[in-house]
């Protein structure tokens, strides 16, 4: 028994995604009432980014900006390096699916798993930390600019209306938090398994919304299939890989520690589900780019984390 329960322990959240998108894909035509309520997916996003910041610690920041170049390598890699990595699908991919794949190329570093798997794979967290508070912050404006400049023809929604969403949903619930932490920091310290859970059950909740949508959008498109996704999922994973990549070299060649190109190399790469999915569903375009984006990197970043830390000599936690 110990076998299936370290598996379950290791890999409960990959699962857990896979159920609960095929419960809201099975059942859309029951859900698409809620999921097209607007507060509750709004709710969801401020709940959990609220719940990622309140346990990020002000000393890891610190530590980083006193080492500025590896965290901007990643942040250059997470904001520019990606969507330009997307853009020579253009012609290859239909026009709602590329939107989705370019909107996942703009959201920010994921504050659910960059710090878990740098930290996992022996990397420098205080890098993933940083790389994901300022491409969160900066989101504000890198999402509805990259919207305007690439998608405009197929969006309707308006870059300042965009911006001002993002800055409710993302920007604010961060700064909440951060102040908050001086009167529940050492509550937020002590609970953080129990806040982090909390946050992935939001996270859960959101991919069942998106399931809902992607149900409608393959139901309404003829031609549409889940085995046509295979490219898209070929197309996301080589992205992902390709950036992960580039950093760990660049940061290599620049002669960083091993510790600090692991760190660029999974921060600058990954992408939050949880605002690509409202973006995506804001947008309009296809949320099924979002969702095989984020679960490629979940699942490739598990492996290639795994081997760093076995070459490190690092132990892998499963928190």
């Amino acid at each position: 028994m110990a076998f299936p329960s370290r598996w379950l322990a290791k890999y409960w959240f990959l699962l857990a995604l896979v159920v609960c998108f095929a419960v809201g894909h099975g059942f859309s035509q029951s859900l698409e009432p809620v999921a097209k309520w607007p507060p509750l997916r709004n709710g969801l996003v401020f709940a959990v980014m609220w719940a990622m910041g309140v346990t990020l610690k002000p000393d890891a920041v610190r530590r980083s900006v006193t080492r500025p170049l590896p965290c901007l390598l990643a942040i250059g890699t997470n904001v520019f390096l990606v969507p330009l990595l997307c853009l020579p699908f253009w012609w290859l991919l239909s026009p709602v699916e590329f939107g989705g794949l370019f909107v996942a190329a703009l959201v920010p570093c994921t504050l659910a798993s960059a710090s878990v798997w740098t930290r996992k794979a022996g990397g420098d967290d205080s890098i993933a930390i940083m790389t994901t508070l300022v491409t969160n912050v900066a989101c504000v404006l890198v999402v509805p600019l990259g919207v305007a400049l690439v998608l405009a023809k197929q969006v309707t929604i308006s870059p300042l209306d965009q911006m001002i969403k993002l800055a409710l949903l993302v920007v604010l619930p961060l700064i909440v938090a951060q102040m908050m932490r001086r009167w529940v920091g050492r509550w937020a310290d002590r609970n953080k398994l129990a806040i982090s859970s909390a946050a992935q059950l939001g996270i859960l909740m959101m991919v069942m919304i998106g399931a809902v949508s992607s149900a409608e959008y393959l139901g309404h498109t003829t031609g549409v299939s889940w085995w046509s996704q295979l490219p898209m999922l070929l197309v996301a994973s080589g992205v992902h890989l390709a950036a992960l990549a580039s950093g760990v070299f660049v940061s290599r060649r620049l002669g960083l520690p091993a510790e600090q190109q692991i760190a660029v190399g999974i921060s600058g790469s990954q992408k939050t589900l949880m605002v690509g999915l409202q973006v995506a569903i804001d947008c309009g375009v296809s949320v099924l780019p979002m969702l095989i984006f984020h679960l490629a990197q979940l699942v490739l970043d598990t492996i290639i984390a795994s081997r760093w830390s076995a070459k490190h000599g690092v132990g892998v936690s499963t928190d």
